[in-house]
C-alpha cells in the first residue's frame, strides 16, 4: 500500500508543482528511498510526515505537504461538495475575523486568523472595516493568521489605498504560464482607511495569505510591522486527494511583488519593529496612542489616550480573556 501512496503522491507532484524541475529531482530522491524500503509499514500519518520532510529537503517549500485528510473532507468526492464544506467552515469561523474593537484613544483593533476570499467573506470584511473606519489609528493582529486567499488579501489591503491605481501583487500560474495581476480595488463598499497609521502584528506563525497582507503593505510603505519575522510561505496551493483519507498539498503558483520582483517564500516578512510576538500589541498600541496625542484635538479622545498610556499592562485583552 505504501508504494501506491508514494507513487500517486509523486505523480501529482510532478504534474502540478509550479517548479517542475524541482519536482522531478525530489521525486527521484523519494523513489530511491522507496526502493530502499524506508517507507515500508508506515501508517498514513507517519508516511505523510516522512514524505513531507523528504520533499522539503529538495524543494524547501513550506506549502508542500503530504498529510492525512481532515475528517470533514473524507466523505467529499466532488468539487461542489468540497466547496460546500469549505463555505460552512468559513461561516462558522466568521471568515477569519476573530475580533473587531474600538480601544481607548480611538484606536481600532482587527484580529484576523485567516484570509477569506472576497467572494465568500466580503460582507464580513466590509462590516469589520466599517466598525473601525472612524478610528485615528488601526492595529491589525495577524500573529495567529495561517493564510487564505490572494484575492481576499487584496480586498482587505485595498481599504488602505485611495483608488484602483496600486499594483499590489502578481501570481504566476504554473499550469497555464499566465501571470495574473492584483490591483487595489477602484471601488469599495464603505469608507477607505486613508491618511492614518496602520500597524500589523506578526509572529513566526503568520503564514501565506497573512504574510501577503504584510508584504504588500510593507512594500508600499503603507503599514508598520511590529513583532517577529513571519513563517515564509508565498505559493498558492491546491490539495489533491490520493485516497479518501490521504492527500498532497501542492503549490501550483507563486507570488511576484511588482516592487521587489520577488516574494516572502522561505525568508518570511521582516518586521519594522522587531519584538517578541507576545509584546507586539503593547508596542504597537503605545505607538498608536502617541500618534493620537500628537494629531488629535478632541478632548475626550485625548483623555482616553493619556489614561491608556498610563495603565499597564496594555495587552489588548480583558482580564477575563486571559
Amino acid at each position: 500500500m505504501s508504494v501506491y501512496l508514494v507513487e500517486k503522491a509523486l505523480e501529482l507532484l510532478c504534474g502540478t508543482y509550479v517548479f517542475p524541475d524541482r519536482a522531478h529531482v525530489a521525486a527521484d530522491r523519494v523513489r530511491e528511498r522507496l526502493t530502499a524500503g524506508e517507507y515500508d509499514r508506515l501508517d498514513e500519518e507517519t508516511l505523510g510526515e516522512r514524505l513531507t520532510a523528504d520533499l522539503f529537503e529538495v524543494c524547501q517549500d513550506k506549502h508542500l505537504r503530504v498529510r492525512v485528510r481532515a475528517q470533514e473532507m473524507r466523505e467529499v468526492s466532488t468539487k461542489s461538495e468540497f466547496e460546500a464544506v469549505w463555505r460552512e467552515q468559513q461561516r462558522l469561523h466568521n471568515y477569519g475575523i476573530a475580533r473587531v474593537q474600538r480601544m481607548d484613544g480611538n484606536v481600532g483593533l482587527l484580529e484576523l486568523r485567516t484570509v477569506a476570499s472576497a467572494g465568500l467573506g466580503g460582507r464580513a470584511i466590509v462590516a469589520a472595516m466599517e466598525l473601525v473606519s472612524h478610528t485615528h489609528a488601526l492595529i491589525v493582529d495577524l500573529r495567529d493568521n495561517r493564510g487564505g486567499s490572494p484575492d481576499g488579501a487584496v480586498f482587505w489591503t485595498s481599504y488602505f489605498f485611495p483608488d484602483g491605481e496600486t499594483h499590489l501583487n502578481s501570481v504566476y500560474e504554473g499550469a497555464t504560464g499566465r501571470t495574473r495581476q492584483y490591483w487595489s480595488h477602484a471601488w469599495l463598499p464603505g469608507e477607505r482607511y486613508l491618511d492614518r497609521p496602520v500597524y500589523l502584528l506578526t509572529s513566526g506563525v503568520t503564514f501565506s495569505g497573512g504574510e501577503e497582507i504584510c508584504y504588500n503593505l510593507k512594500a508600499q510603505g503603507r503599514a508598520i510591522l511590529v513583532g517577529e519575522t513571519t513563517r515564509g510561505g508565498a505559493h498558492p496551493t491546491e490539495a489533491f486527494p490520493i485516497t479518501p483519507t490521504f492527500e498532497i498539498a501542492v503549490p501550483v503558483a507563486r507570488s511576484v511583488n511588482p516592487l521587489t520582483g520577488t516574494n516572502w517564500e522561505g525568508g518570511g516578512v521582516e518586521p519594522d519593529v522587531a519584538v517578541p510576538a507576545a509584546e507586539a500589541f503593547e508596542v504597537a498600541y503605545r505607538k498608536a496612542l502617541r500618534h493620537v496625542l500628537s494629531s488629535v484635538t478632541a478632548p475626550a479622545v485625548l483623555a482616553e489616550a493619556r489614561s491608556a498610556l498610563g495603565r499597564p499592562p496594555l495587552d489588548g485583552l480583558d482580564q477575563d480573556d486571559q
